[in-house]
């Protein structure tokens, strides 16, 4: 038996600018970094040829071409393990909830199928042939920062290339320069979920009149990255999120909705210095940049919501447990 285990991501700016209508005309950078909450994947031998796959529902077939979730059936012809396997995940957090959790199971499957083999699989091998089977194969509307955040973990600043290559850059700050921004991180579940292609699409839609907007919010990733690099004025970062909140309304319609709106306006008035919906938008979970002091304040006013707290991971997908059992 084989476990990996993957983290979940919370991006701070940039998200939009890994989409490929748009890096491969003007780069993008997305300052994102991994968090206590993760995917749990098991491999495991079966005793008969068949497949068994568990996750929200169960599917036991004969061949891997009868399986219907499309991720675990690409993963497994890609790798050859096609018959005679369980496969199941576990995660702290639910889909859909805007901090990559496709992209953190299809990491963390490959990295558990790769080792179920005997052979290691690096950070920069998981992350770029997970963008190859969402992206390439299956033809997910998704960008990269997702699979990269989740295979190298910790704290990057991650550049997409416009020649396809990806520079994924470790932030070296001191431990309490890390601390300090950890601790002015809050988290609530809005209750709503989303998925992501529903929102990509018509961000991808609108690419090119949004261009100038996500050049502004490639900046605000690179603002972000400079002043953790100082290790001073932390408290800009809220006016930076804030800023770029602002800008991802604008990319689509359904990036946000009144009872978000009201949310976010509610959290500002309480103290927040600013914050955001994770990931493509339209649900999922509010991250709110907040002073100490005001935490509480935050959380009476946002109380009908859930806080979900999380601490910093350094680490990216890793082998947990290997039994030859």
């Amino acid at each position: 038996m084989i476990i990996s285990r993957t983290p979940f991501r919370v991006s701070l700016a940039g998200g939009g600018t890994d989409l490929p209508d748009f890096y491969r005309e003007s780069g993008g950078c997305v300052t994102a970094l991994t968090i206590t909450k993760y995917m749990y994947i098991t491999v495991n031998k079966r005793f008969d040829h068949t497949l068994r796959v568990g996750y929200s529902q169960m599917e036991l077939v004969n061949t891997v071409d009868e399986l219907q979730h499309p991720l675990v059936r690409t993963a497994l012809k890609h790798t050859g393990l096609v018959n005679g396997l369980e496969v199941t995940s576990m995660a702290d957090i639910p889909a859909q909830t805007g901090i990559g959790s496709s992209s953190s199971f299809m990491v963390g499957l490959l990295n558990a199928l790769y080792a179920y083999k005997g052979e290691h699989a690096s950070a920069e091998r998981l992350a770029r042939e997970a963008c190859q089977m969402e992206i390439d194969m299956l033809k997910e509307p998704i960008g990269k920062q997702d699979q990269y955040i989740a295979a190298y973990g910790g704290l990057r600043f991650i550049e997409f290339n416009p020649d396809e290559t990806v520079f994924c850059n470790p932030i070296i700050v001191s431990p309490a320069t890390r601390d300090e921004l950890m601790r002015h991180l809050q988290m609530y579940y809005t209750g709503m979920t989303r998925p992501a292609a529903s929102v990509l699409k018509e961000q991808k839609a609108n690419t090119e009149m949004n261009r100038q907007a996500l050049k502004e919010m490639c900046e605000q990733a690179r603002q972000i990255r400079d002043t953790l690099l100082k290790g001073r004025h932390l408290v800009s970062i809220g006016d930076i999120l804030h800023q770029g909140w602002m800008l991802k309304r604008k990319l689509a319609r359904s990036v946000t909705n009144d009872v978000i709106d009201r949310y976010y306006e509610t959290a500002l008035e309480a103290g927040a210095l600013g914050g955001k919906i994770l990931g493509a938008g339209g649900g999922g979970f509010l991250l709110l940049f907040v002073e100490p002091q005001n935490h509480e304040k935050v959380r009476k006013a946002l109380s009908e919501l859930r806080q979900v707290e999380f601490g910093f991971e350094p680490q990216g997908s890793k082998i947990i447990y290997v039994s030859d059992a």
